[in-house]
């Protein structure tokens, strides 16, 4: 497999980053209106059935997934129903673009992780590097929230922190579907999730006594569930298999400022210079982690 990036696997890793940044964007104007729970239930559901019909049957999808459920289940909830809660919960508070920076934190958490639940992928001095500076960013972006001066409170930054600690966990997690059709495991921990997620909003949110939200919300979700989600994954099965997964896990760097312009374009958003440092320590721990800029810069003329 050629897993060098050309101009057309670019395009569509941009387009991915912004897809996924526009789901923090979507989310912050539909967590005005609907309950995180609720909402979360909605995106998986509705996203869950679209790769369903996208599969149409194919891949074995219903051998597996009735011999791989308990495994789907649990990839479901820390990749999907944990992680959607706490960012969702975490933007009723905070801007679109902060949230994805906070979250942006993932690979250094998976990293970590990794160390200590695998063999085989192990800290190296570079990780190490990476990660301390991604964490230093991190705390520059939370640690004005530990102020009462701070227009965000600590808990909703820490939200989407600690969902990119589960995704972290979902990560290393997520190696045993080795082998496993990509769309398969997608619409697998979908189906997983909103079985999960489902009851949970009916308890907590009693959603048939919630009124009927404006029909831009009602966009909003759809985008969230069928553009950020389905067609996401998609999308990212389709980048993996044409340049890899190293080259893939770049949409990280993408989806922040994907994010942002979103919401300083039609949210009035803004950030902070402090903001603005906090990214860019944690985008420059991600290069870090990535390597390639360091053994580009070590390659003999």
């Amino acid at each position: 497999m050629d897993s060098r990036m050309n101009a057309w696997t670019w395009g569509l890793l941009i387009l991915l980053g912004l897809i996924w940044g526009g789901s923090f964007f979507f989310a912050r104007i539909a967590v005005q209106h609907v309950p995180p729970l609720t909402l979360v239930s909605l995106r998986l559901l509705l996203a869950a059935l679209a790769l369903h019909v996208y599969v149409a049957g194919r891949f074995d999808i219903y051998s597996i997934l009735k011999a791989r459920w308990r495994e789907f289940l649990i990839l479901g909830i820390i990749n999907n129903v944990l992680p959607h809660a706490l960012i969702f919960f975490g933007q009723t508070r905070l801007g679109a673009g902060l949230a994805a920076i906070l979250n942006a934190t993932t690979p250094i958490w998976t990293v970590l992780i990794a160390n200590y639940l695998t063999s085989d992928e192990k800290l190296t001095s570079a990780k190490i590097a990476g990660c301390l500076v991604g964490l230093l960013g991190t705390i520059v972006l939370i640690g004005p929230g530990i102020s009462t001066g701070s227009e965000a409170p600590l808990w909703a930054l820490l939200f989407p922190v600690l969902a990119a600690v589960s995704y972290g966990f979902a990560g290393t997690y997520g190696k045993r579907f080795k082998g496993v059709p990509a769309p398969v495991t997608a619409a697998g921990q979908l189906t997983a999730s909103s079985l999960i997620a489902l009851p949970l909003s009916l308890l907590a949110d009693r959603p048939w006594a919630l009124t009927i939200p404006p029909l831009e919300v009602l966009l909003a979700i759809l985008a969230l569930a069928l553009l950020s989600t389905a067609f996401a994954y998609i999308l990212y099965f389709r980048v993996i298999s044409t340049a890899g997964a190293t080259n893939a896990s770049l949409v990280t760097l993408l989806v922040p400022p994907s994010a942002i312009l979103l919401g300083v374009l039609f949210l009035g958003e803004r950030l902070s210079l402090s903001e603005f440092g906090g990214m860019g320590l944690i985008g420059f721990g991600l290069v870090i982690l990535d390597g390639r800029a360091y053994r580009l810069l070590m390659k003999p003329a």
